[in-house]
């Protein structure tokens, strides 16, 4: 580590000498996302965006770079990095049901998805794939698919795995045929989350690849049960997700949340590690004026990453759902504008 010494002399020839170590904190990335997982390139034009968010189900057969999303192999092989959700949620496959197929001269049968997740009342509850499936080594051919198809990408991601636990448990979850409370859920996911990492871990990865798990991060008991040390010594990066949803949200309360259930919280192994928020966004409902709340947040994260605590490395928009920016110019020049802003330069 760094060390400065500095002597001071006084009028009489006396000599105090103190020493100090110190580090330089890079700068903070920023980041973004665009809505439905499209191109984000003309938006980050011309902008100190080095981060983006994506989406992809184990399920869809294109994971990496994604069905015909090449810009995304062009800016991460230029140098923006990649924060690469991986979600058992079952999408972008033509159906629900088993899947065949073979990875480098292995074949592969997965069965069809036998858990469902975000059982909010009045809504159609979305498949998944089962955390007792995961466990099972039913799924390793998705996970032995996405492995190939990363391989030949050319730049290594940080491997977010879920979107967010604790949106998907919070109404239970069910697979073949018993429920499961939001806690059972939560123990569930850890093992599960544990068994992906270490089937990764154990095979060869591109050099620089790191991951995380998700959580939107609004519930403490949840965020607590999900980051147990056992599971953050896999990992790299705590992650959560930091949105403004009334008029009285401030950026350093929202960020600081999370946070704050951290420290209180969680091990010194999950303390050690760098945090991901790979989404924020204002709700231009309640805060009208986007663009005004967006310029506060380089101060806020400022003030966060030199008190005690995780630091936070990267910082995602999105422009999308509770996050869209409505008008669009604006609010996008206020988010180059504060990426271009200590720290994230």
């Amino acid at each position: 580590m760094p060390r400065v010494t500095v002597t001071v002399r006084d009028s009489g020839g006396r000599t105090a000498t103190a020493t100090a170590d110190y580090s330089i904190a890079a700068p903070v990335l920023g980041g973004y996302y665009l809505s439905g997982g499209a191109d984000p390139t003309a938006d980050i034009a011309g902008g100190n965006i080095r981060s983006l968010t994506q989406y992809r189900s184990l399920a869809d057969g294109y994971v990496f770079p994604g069905y015909q999303k090449q810009w995304l192999t062009t800016l991460g092989r230029s140098g923006v990095q990649v924060n690469m959700v991986l979600e058992l949620k079952h999408y972008g496959a033509p159906n629900a049901g088993p899947q065949t197929f073979a990875v480098d001269g292995t074949s592969y049968t997965v069965p069809a998805p036998a858990m469902t997740i975000q059982q909010r009342p009045g809504t159609t509850w979305p498949k998944a794939y089962g955390y007792g499936q995961v466990l099972a080594g039913q799924c390793d051919g998705l996970l032995a698919r996405a492995l190939s198809q990363y391989r030949a990408l050319g730049f290594p991601v940080n491997i977010q795995l879920a979107s967010e636990l604790d949106t998907d448990h919070e109404f239970g979850t069910s697979e073949a045929g018993r429920a499961y409370t939001w806690a059972e859920s939560d123990a569930r996911a850890v093992q599960a989350m544990t068994y992906i990492v270490n089937w990764f871990r154990a095979r060869s990865l591109p050099a620089g690849t790191t991951f995380s798990v998700g959580v939107g991060g609004f519930d403490r008991a949840c965020f607590q049960r999900t980051h147990p040390e056992s599971l953050m010594s896999r990992l790299d990066h705590l992650q959560w997700n930091v949105y403004a949803t009334a008029a009285n949200h401030t950026a350093l309360d929202r960020f600081r949340r999370t946070r704050d259930w951290a420290v209180a919280d969680l091990g010194p192994v999950a303390l050690s590690r760098p945090v991901i928020i790979a989404e924020w966004g204002v709700r231009v409902a309640e805060i009208p004026n986007q663009a005004a709340w967006i310029a506060t947040v380089p101060a806020a994260i400022a003030k966060l990453n030199a008190e005690r605590g995780p630091r936070i490395v990267r910082t995602n928009y999105f422009n999308s759902g509770w996050g869209t920016l409505s008008p669009k110019a604006p609010g996008l020049a206020a988010l180059k504008s504060a990426y271009a802003t200590r720290p994230y330069v």
